[in-house]
């Protein structure tokens, strides 16, 4: 990786743990051990704020643009791609690194800062692609066995490694326009089929089901993308997930330079835009965080929303990544598409 761009990145709270894996403290891990609220996949999913590591294998790459990320894209090789067997405990030692200081502010719950040391949940989101890391599959195996939950999200340009991942927990796709004009404004996708195979993906996210937890997740632009409800509910029909989260765009980070701070919706807007979908569609509001700006919709809700932590266990060895034709193809993309 470009040593300039993780000089960038380590000043705004990365910490690295290979050479193109990073994690970063979630604002909501912070708020949690001071007593100031909890991320909403808490309240939605059970996941405790406080034992969650916030972390991607792929800072290194992404194939979209998105002019609502808050992360700066720098694009380079993988090279010799990160062991998932060191990536567990590299991204344990980094997140607890970067909690040593905690202890110091008042605020905070020695109880939950504790627990913290010992983290119970991934969410393999913070920045890149993540199915672009060639060995995706066996870093979700790894963290299973060392009982975490997982969570992927993706933006949905691989649905041929999709198929053929190893199930997380938990896996989202990224859904941030009603059509394709709208899709290639906001996300900028390097691929010119970026939304036919987003869509394969949605497909490929209803055929696995019954595998995993599936989500989708909706960004609301205000004036940009929060259009077409009814198409919205036909592309969730398509991908029919388990849970769809429509959250707001939030105003931070490099999104500043592209957009402006009356685009980022109230909670209010968020929840009148779930509902004319729910009106379209069989989805039903379920669940609501005004604090994150963000609502559930489910087409029925059930009482193992919640993850039961005891009963996670690793599902298979699943389909070996070097081996991935692929998992190859995409890694050949990545390479043919650096910046600089």
């Amino acid at each position: 990786m470009d040593p300039e761009y993780k000089k960038q990145l380590e000043n705004q709270g990365y910490r690295f743990a290979g050479e193109h894996t990073s994690v970063k403290i979630c604002g909501w891990t912070k708020k949690a051990l001071t007593g100031c609220g909890t991320c909403y996949k808490q309240r939605f999913y059970g996941i405790k704020s406080h034992q969650c590591v916030q972390m991607t294998p792929a800072t290194n790459f992404c194939d979209h643009d998105c002019i609502f990320c808050w992360r700066s894209r720098n694009n380079s090789s993988f090279g010799v791609p990160d062991d998932p067997k060191a990536i567990v405990p590299e991204s344990v030692g980094a997140q607890n690194v970067l909690l040593n200081g905690f202890p110091g502010n008042e605020k905070v719950d020695m109880a939950l800062y504790k627990e913290s040391k010992t983290p119970k949940h991934v969410a393999i989101s913070l920045n890149g692609e993540p199915l672009y890391y060639p060995k995706l599959s066996a870093l979700i195996r790894e963290y299973h066995k060392n009982g975490f939950s997982t969570f992927v999200v993706s933006n949905g340009q691989l649905p041929v490694v999709l198929r053929k991942l190893e199930a997380p927990t938990q896996f989202y796709l990224s859904l941030d326009a009603p059509n394709e004009e709208l899709y290639k404004k906001i996300d900028q996708p390097m691929r010119k089929d970026g939304w036919s195979r987003l869509m394969e993906s949605m497909d490929v996210l209803k055929d696995r089901k019954k595998e995993m937890r599936t989500a989708v997740r909706i960004t609301l632009i205000k004036g940009l993308n929060d259009v077409e409800p009814e198409r919205y509910a036909e592309i969730l029909d398509r991908g029919d997930p388990h849970f769809v989260e429509v959250k707001a765009y939030m105003f931070i980070g490099s999104s500043r330079q592209r957009l402006k701070m009356e685009m980022m919706p109230y909670h209010y807007e968020v929840k009148e835009f779930s509902e004319r979908i729910a009106e379209v569609s069989g989805w039903k509001i379920v669940d609501e965080q005004e604090e994150s700006r963000v609502v559930l919709l489910m087409k029925k809700d059930f009482t193992m929303r919640k993850i039961d932590f005891s009963s996670l266990h690793l599902k298979g060895e699943g389909v070996q990544d070097s081996e991935s034709e692929e998992v190859r193809d995409a890694v050949a993309f990545s390479e043919e598409h650096l910046d600089g």
